[in-house]
């Protein structure tokens, strides 16, 4: 096998809070993640000269930009630790970029299971999500795909039922949300609410999608949309076209509302455009298994 292909599929939280700050300057977190259906397309082809090329839609990357680049970073992860060939990297980009929806992230683990195919390293799944979280907190989950339970940084994973299905709209806004910034700004005391994790995770175990969706909350958006009410506006354009419940993912500004009806999504969705809200607007899915797709 000299080539591979996969979907590197993006995320978006359930349910996200911030339990505290930790003295290494992250956070410890409790999220459900959840795969969804939009998704970029990762390709990976040996290198005869044992190189490590990157390029997208828009041509090669300058070597500056690649040295950032979790593709990049990631092959040569496995090449320094294995000792592997190289690779061409071929991205198709779909998913919005700095959206909330871990984009780089899964285009980086992506690429640790497409190198890990390629060259027949036999790296565990285990051994895979131990080296991603040396790239970032959401390659773990990314690599793992589907309900999860994601604590810790987002590395500490239980596995969990597959939520109930439903027709899920995505919109981003054209606003760039820092994510240094939100944490920064975000203030945990006695005051804080804090989403209802536990009782998500009892309504997912159901099976029932209306208790759910209900309790999706997310605590970086106390502070997101108070600095950019647009996510607001369509959160609350989506609630007002039929969806259970409309929230922010990850620190911003990616909006989801889960619906059960697939014309009420692609009406809401229809509405957000056309109203300048965004651009970037997805009708799409969960998905279950990312192995399968």
């Amino acid at each position: 096998m000299n080539e591979i292909k996969r979907k590197a599929y993006a995320k978006i939280n359930l349910t996200l809070d911030v339990l505290k700050k930790r003295p290494d300057g992250y956070h410890d977190l409790r999220m459900v993640m959840q795969s969804v259906g939009v998704y970029d397309v990762v390709t990976c082809k040996k290198t005869d000269d044992g190189s490590i090329r990157f390029k997208t839609d828009s041509g090669f990357l300058s070597d500056e930009d690649s040295k950032t680049n979790l593709c990049v970073k990631a092959a040569k992860l496995l090449q320094e630790k294995y000792g592997c060939g190289g690779v061409e990297i071929s991205l198709e980009k779909n998913i919005p970029i700095a959206a909330g929806l871990a984009g780089g992230s899964t285009d980086g683990a992506a690429v640790l299971k497409a190198v890990n195919t390629l060259y027949e390293l036999k790296i565990s799944q285990d051994e895979l999500e131990r080296l991603g979280v040396t790239l970032g907190a959401d390659v773990p989950y990314t690599l793992r795909g589907g309900t999860v339970l994601c604590e810790g940084i987002g590395d500490i994973m239980t596995n969990l039922p597959a939520a109930p299905d439903c027709v899920l709209l995505l919109a981003k806004p054209g606003i760039y949300v820092s994510t240094g910034e939100v944490y920064k700004t975000l203030v945990l005391d006695e005051t804080s609410v804090h989403p209802k994790v536990d009782e998500q995770i009892d309504a997912i175990k159901e099976g029932n999608l209306d208790k759910m969706s209900k309790l999706c909350d997310n605590i970086l958006a106390r502070v997101t949309e108070k600095k950019h009410p647009v996510i607001v506006e369509i959160e609350e354009l989506m609630k007002k076209e039929g969806a259970i419940n409309s929230i922010m993912s990850g620190s911003g500004p990616t909006v989801f509302g889960i619906f059960e009806n697939e014309d009420d999504a692609r009406k809401a969705a229809f509405e957000i455009e056309e109203k300048g809200l965004s651009k970037e607007v997805f009708v799409t899915e969960f998905i279950r298994d990312i192995e399968k797709f």
